[in-house]
């Protein structure tokens, strides 16, 4: 490094201009040398291994700067509708907010973010057999609540623990 470092610099700010990214170049490229230099064959000039790897490390950093969004001064706002409800279906959001909280976090969690039980129950706490339930429960009381929106929800049970309770 101490030898090539500053022929490497000159390369990476003569790409990229005296930026920090230069710089920054600079280092990827020692780091990338450090990982390769295994494989470098004996005899191999070093000098021009370590420019080759310079010069590709600035056109990244040219490149990455291509990527990067452009700043406005101005968005459109444009409200997203990923999450959003269905507008055809909004009795089913409200059915499904009317849910206990297992009941509704275990039907959200599986059926709509697609975990898997044991995971269901790491996030709301129980057993995998009682995230199951839970979800099972709160699908039916959602069946319920859709095919009859104009019944109380205070006089059916919401939970498998309350319905025992009812017998």
């Amino acid at each position: 490094m101490t030898e090539h470092g500053a022929t490497v610099l000159r390369v990476c700010r003569a790409v990229l201009g005296p930026h920090a990214d230069a710089d920054d170049a600079w280092a990827e490229t020692f780091l990338a040398a450090l990982r390769a230099w295994p494989e470098l064959p004996v005899g191999a000039n070093v000098q021009a291994w370590l420019v080759t790897i310079a010069h590709r490390k600035a056109i990244d950093v040219i490149r990455a700067r291509g990527r990067h969004a452009v700043p406005a001064d101005r968005l459109p706002e444009r409200p997203s509708r990923h999450g959003n409800p269905d507008p055809a279906r909004p009795d089913l959001w409200a059915a499904l907010a009317a849910l206990p909280e297992k009941q509704r976090l275990s039907v959200v969690h599986h059926h709509l973010g697609g975990l898997p039980y044991r995971d269901v129950a790491a996030l709301v706490g129980g057993t995998e057999a009682r995230a199951r339930r839970a979800a099972a429960d709160g699908v039916a009381a959602l069946r319920r609540l859709l095919a009859d929106p104009e019944a109380d929800a205070s006089a059916r049970p919401s939970s498998a623990r309350t319905r025992r309770a009812a017998r």
